[in-house]
């Protein structure tokens, strides 16, 4: 069958409208959208701040997060979602697991799993706030210690509060199924693998898309920051005992002092990096605790050495891995240390984090609605970073695309006062952090709910 030169013009001319018009409805609806989302964060924006200085005054640490996950159970119940509580399963049966999800399913379409960690840190704040933390919480070495939301997560959980509260209310806006998980234990790298060894995906719908965000004291409150592809490292957590012989220091010449030792070992570890790996890898090696000795005339048994390895490239780390082995064994044989006392050295397989990949494909169709929903200048690209997240388990191994984006939370003043003098703004695990909550929590609970509704679309 042939077609006239008329009738192809024709019927060209009435798919390119169709197309138009469909594109017009489209793209009509986004700003509908966008309207409705702002609309529900502004009116919530009061309530949800006093969540965020609530639980920012009341921090918990990795593992013990009970009070935590009760209170998103409870915020994710009140809107309308199917709540699993206490999913997690850890190596030490002493630890319990406090992990929370919640299911909301509206009709046939995608899985959108969104997660906010919820874990505190060991650090004392000092940000002088009226609602800073004067916690204090037994450790999982059984030690006493301040506790502070020093890396943000109070942000994180009050920004799944408030996209739960959006999407909850926008269901004729959206089809599928929405997720939203309170995760623990982050900070020490095994959070996300216990709700995967709990069967997690077993107990909820296995999602089709995996999205979070994080705080940065770096980019200003109000905007967010994209980085597709590779965007965080590989993080690796080592233990090395390093082992002597005990005795009075009056007398070092009959003892193996290991404190001495284990400054020699430190010394020999900086050059891996700078002497061992090529400058186009990214690695970085990091002694973070030394803990030894009881008394000062004592010369002890033993001094503890607590590592992270960060790199992009599995050879990388195994060769940063093998590197502290070797140079812990070599240092201590040249101390003339017996073998029976050569250094132990363990690598911590549980708190492992697998590099962090940003799915480019759902950079390339999220960028445009972040920036319909937040301007343009509000949305900026960055580069890779060398931090380490354990978010990226929940991909399976990339089978799952997963992205996670940078929620500005300096105030422009901060980060102006900053870069003029040279000294960067308090951070993240600094005792000196402080999120702006207001445009923080704005900007974070609208671009959240603007992904969610470009994934879950009609």
């Amino acid at each position: 069958m042939s077609i006239a030169p008329r009738q192809l013009i024709f019927y060209i001319t009435l798919l390119l409208g169709a197309f138009l018009a469909q594109t017009s409805l489209a793209s009509a609806s986004s700003s509908t959208n966008d309207i409705a989302v702002r609309q529900l964060v502004e009116k919530n924006l009061p309530s949800l701040i006093t969540y965020y200085t609530t639980l920012h005054a009341a921090p918990e640490l990795s593992h013990q997060e009970a009070h935590t996950a009760e209170g998103i159970a409870q915020e994710l119940r009140f809107a309308g979602f199917e709540v699993i509580e206490h999913i997690g399963k850890y190596e030490s049966s002493k630890l319990k697991p406090s992990g929370v999800a919640g299911v909301l399913k509206n009709g046939p379409g995608p899985t959108v799993l969104i997660r906010a960690d919820m874990d505190a840190l060991p650090i004392e704040e000092k940000t002088g706030l009226p609602y800073a933390s004067t916690r204090r919480m037994t450790a999982d070495s059984g030690v006493e210690v301040p506790v502070m939301h020093a890396c943000g997560h109070d942000i994180h959980v009050t920004s799944l509060v408030g996209v739960a509260r959006v999407m909850s209310k926008l269901k004729n806006n959206w089809h599928g199924t929405l997720v939203l998980i309170g995760q623990p234990a982050e900070e020490t790298m095994d959070g996300a693998l216990s709700l995967l060894h709990d069967n997690l995906y077993g107990r909820i719908p296995k999602p089709d898309f995996a999205l979070a965000l994080h705080d940065s004291a770096d980019v200003p409150a109000g905007s967010i920051s994209l980085t597709p592809g590779y965007t965080l490292a590989m993080s690796t957590q080592m233990d090395v005992t390093v082992r002597g012989v005990s005795g009075h220091s009056s007398r070092p010449e009959a003892a193996k002092d290991p404190i001495v030792l284990a400054a020699n070992i430190i010394m020999q570890l900086q050059t891996i990096v700078s002497r061992e790996i090529s400058p186009f890898d990214q690695a970085v090696l990091t002694v973070g605790t030394i803990h030894g000795g009881i008394k000062r005339n004592i010369i002890p048994d033993e001094v503890k050495l607590e590592i992270n390895l960060r790199a992009y490239k599995e050879d990388v780390r195994q060769h940063l891995i093998e590197a502290v082995v070797r140079i812990s064994r070599a240092a201590a044989l040249g101390a003339g240390m017996p073998e029976d006392r050569l250094p132990v050295v363990r690598v911590i397989e549980n708190e492992f984090a697998p590099a962090l990949f940003n799915d480019e494909a759902l950079y390339i169709r999220l960028k445009p609605a972040f920036e319909r929903a937040l301007g343009k200048a509000h949305v900026a690209k960055q580069d890779p970073a060398m931090a380490g997240e354990d978010f990226g388990h929940l991909g399976l191994e990339r089978s799952i695309p997963v992205f996670m984006f940078w929620l500005g939370a300096a105030t422009p003043e901060a980060l102006g006062k900053a870069k003029a003098s040279g000294i960067a703004n308090p951070g993240l695990h600094s005792s000196g952090f402080a999120p702006d909550p207001e445009p923080t929590l704005r900007t974070g609970v609208i671009a959240m709910s603007t992904a969610a509704l470009e994934l879950l679309a009609h």
